[in-house]
């Protein structure tokens, strides 16, 4: 084999005096026995077998990260890491390096790639409501799992199961206890939209070192997370495990590349403290030092929250949990995130990967095992039971501009013909003292800002396909009552989706919601007769009557003139019952700007040019800096953007302006001036604010020029953000 053939024969000694040891202790006895715990003996021929693979996992990082441009980088986070890369690869190279060594030089790079700083950067569009994609345009199948961030890419770690495959090729029935495990495939992103496949790290092939047999006896494969050890340099993944013939427990896979295959490193039947062999739901939690944490609840009954600390020596182990909640009804989903110093753990009902509101626990002291606040409901989550999924995982984002978590929602359920997995992603931020759950069928993300905002695709009206409730009810979920008729869900929704919404002669539900100012296309379908209003902040009733039709019909309504607050959509039954499914609310010419659509310049930038300096002595910023620029009529901005085709881009412009006065400046597209922008006193020179305008583009590189008009000069300037329009 090559890859043993490239080490050094002095690493061949330790494999062979740990095997040697093993055989010694084991006899012919042990070799079908099923440790619960790994022996000392399986311990020592792991670790010495691992020297022979885990410089190569630091010859795939540098492999890797050797494809960087540093054009694309501030020069102050380029400079350490091409550092750590030139390191690292001179290790990767030496065969006398340690393995300790390695691990280093892994750590190293790992944490300046984490720290690199791009220049330009992109909102991407997240749809709901869909499988997703990878990059290939293959089915992602990943359930149970969560991303982590290591270096300067997330990694999207989860379980494929048969069951995700059936409900694909026919989305219109229950697909119950298919459950039976495939593999744990890996994606990878640098923006966390579009997911490129990777490899499966584990199959039904894997072994299962001294327990014997492989991943495909297992019973069950579960939950699952991923966390980097700095003193081995190797990622571990504890999961669920159940084998017919033996307890539940975490089977603990490691790997020497975040893509590599995972092999075998230890199974652990209980954890220290808590009551049952085995797990609840369980996801890992990397804090902010590095260090790695189980979150999960007991098996049986899933009453208790517990958090618990990886060993720290190689993450193969799961110390004594600490007890942080505890609900006599149970919970389930159980994950952490830490947010502006806060950590929460936040979990689901426990019915059987079915839709609910999140429970959450707050820490009071600012530890990650300290004390906790009791359960209470996520503001946010209530009206459609958090976008119709359980809780599955978070990932925290913290951008240049502000702190994001995002939550990914499990939709792999019975109630909704066993869902859509994965793919439900909404943000989370901070609001008050608390926190604040976004419900967005469609939004924009950019993941080095950490920013978003609502896509033009959005469907405002939430639970729309009246899935939430996983039973019959006469209280649909983000709908209320009007009337007093009869109103329910009623099996047989259109499409073949398994639920619509019934209201009776007589009787109605309503829905508000918050909508932009905009024209508006009201949607659905419909069986039996009845009525639909959409009711404006300015009282203004738009109304679409539904005749009467046996079968499932689309209906819609456009040119609804809606201001910025309040909508209502108010739903009638006419003279017998009405059957509606499938609404929506969008705001018309929206489409979908696609991927890469909106792309930031910063002022600092390699594409940019300031006549004065880049400073950064105000805060709230993005980037590394600003362009103040001189103080005289001849200091000038200019960025050099890029667009993918002639036609219309809007520019936002953002700057401060701490003067009293206005400082207007000649906006010159490709030498033409277009307009003269106002940047109008902003307060203070830490009060940002954007001025946008609609300008035409060539395809291929455009100069936007800031001239000022007046001796006082720009205001301060921070970034270009460039969106051409679609189509």
């Amino acid at each position: 084999m090559t890859l043993i053939a490239r080490r050094s024969p002095r690493r061949w000694g330790p494999l062979v005096a740990a095997a040697l040891f093993a055989l010694a202790l084991a006899g012919p006895a042990a070799s079908g026995s099923a440790a619960e715990d790994e022996s000392p003996a399986q311990t020592e021929v792991q670790a010495a077998a691992a020297d022979l693979t885990t410089a190569d996992g630091l010859e795939t990082m540098v492999s890797d990260y050797e494809t960087r441009v540093p054009t694309e980088y501030t020069t102050e986070s380029w400079e350490p890491f091409a550092e750590a890369l030139t390191t690292a690869a001179d290790i990767s190279e030496d065969d006398a390096a340690t393995e300790s060594e390695v691990a280093d030089a892994k750590t190293e790079l790992q944490t300046a790639a984490s720290e690199l700083e791009v220049l330009q950067s992109t909102f991407e569009t997240i749809t709901n409501n869909t499988f997703w994609r990878d990059t290939a345009g293959n089915p992602i199948y990943s359930q149970g799992g969560g991303v982590f961030k290591f270096g300067d890419t997330y990694y999207w770690y989860g379980v494929h199961y048969r069951g995700a495959e059936s409900y694909l090729a026919n989305p219109t029935q229950k697909y119950d206890n298919q459950v039976s495990f495939r593999s744990i495939p890996v994606y990878s992103s640098q923006d966390l939209v579009n997911w490129k496949f990777e490899n499966n790290v584990a199959t039904t092939s894997t072994g299962l070192g001294n327990l014997g047999g492989t991943m495909g006896n297992a019973g069950w494969i579960g939950r699952l997370g991923v966390s980097y050890n700095e003193n081995t340099g190797k990622y571990v993944l504890p999961v669920q495990m159940w084998r017919p013939s033996h307890d539940h427990g975490v089977l603990f896979l490691q790997g020497n590349s975040p893509t590599g295959n995972f092999t075998f490193g230890n199974f652990q039947r209980q954890v220290t403290n808590s009551p049952t062999t085995g797990t609840g739901d369980q996801t890992v939690f990397t804090d902010e030092d590095g260090q790695d944490y189980l979150i999960f609840s007991n098996r049986e009954g899933r009453s208790r929250a517990f958090v618990s600390k990886l060993r720290a020596s190689d993450s193969l182990y799961a110390e004594p949990a600490v007890e942080i909640g505890r609900n006599g009804d149970g919970r389930e989903g159980n994950a952490m995130f830490k947010l502006d110093g806060k950590y929460h753990m936040c979990a689901s009902d426990l019915h059987g990967w079915n839709t609910s509101v999140n429970y959450c626990l707050d820490s009071t002291q600012g530890r990650v095992q300290g004390d906790y606040t009791g359960y209470y409901t996520m503001p946010g989550t209530q009206m459609d039971y958090s976008h119709v999924t359980q809780t599955g995982f978070f990932v925290t984002v913290k951008g240049t501009q502000q702190e994001t978590v995002l939550y990914a929602g499990d939709r792999w359920a019975d109630f909704a013909w066993n869902g859509i997995g994965y793919n439900q992603w909404v943000p989370i931020t901070k609001e008050g003292t608390g926190i604040r759950f976004h419900s967005m069928s469609q939004w924009q993300f950019n993941a080095t800002t950490g920013e978003f905002r609502v896509a033009p695709g959005n469907n405002y009206i939430l639970n729309p396909d009246i899935q939430a409730d996983r039973i019959i009810v006469s209280n649909v979920v983000g709908w209320t009552r009007t009337g007093s008729g009869g109103v329910t869900n009623v099996n047989g929704g259109a499409n073949g989706s398994r639920f619509a919404l019934q209201v009776s002669n007589g009787s109605g539900v309503r829905q508000q919601m918050q909508v932009p100012s905009g024209t508006y296309t009201l949607g659905l379908y419909t069986k039996g007769s009845g009525r639909v209003t959409v009711t404006g902040a300015d009282g203004q009733v738009h109304t679409l009557n539904v005749p009467s039709s046996s079968g499932w019909s689309k209906r819609e309504l456009t040119g609804i003139t809606l201001p910025a607050g309040t909508a209502t959509v108010t739903v009638n039954g006419g003279s017998g019952n009405l059957t509606a499914d499938q609404f929506s609310l969008v705001r018309q010419g929206g489409d979908d700007p696609g991927p890469g659509d909106a792309t930031r310049y910063e002022a600092e930038g390699s594409g940019a040019t300031c006549t004065g300096t880049i400073d950064s002595n105000h805060s709230g910023y993005s980037g590394t800096g600003f362009c103040n620029g001189d103080n005289t009529d001849s200091a000038y901005a200019e960025f050099t953007v890029q667009a993918s085709a002639a036609g219309t881009a809007t520019l936002d412009l953002r700057f401060a302006n701490g003067s009293s006065a206005g400082r207007p400046a000649d906006l010159i597209v490709n030498g033409t001036r277009v307009e003269t922008a106002s940047f109008a006193s902003t307060g203070s020179w830490t009060g940002w604010s954007t001025q946008t305008v609609t300008v035409q583009l060539v395809a291929g590189a455009n100069t936007i020029r800031l001239d000022p008009t007046t001796a006082n000069g720009l205001p301060n300037i921070d970034y270009l953000d460039v969106a051409q329009a679609s189509g």
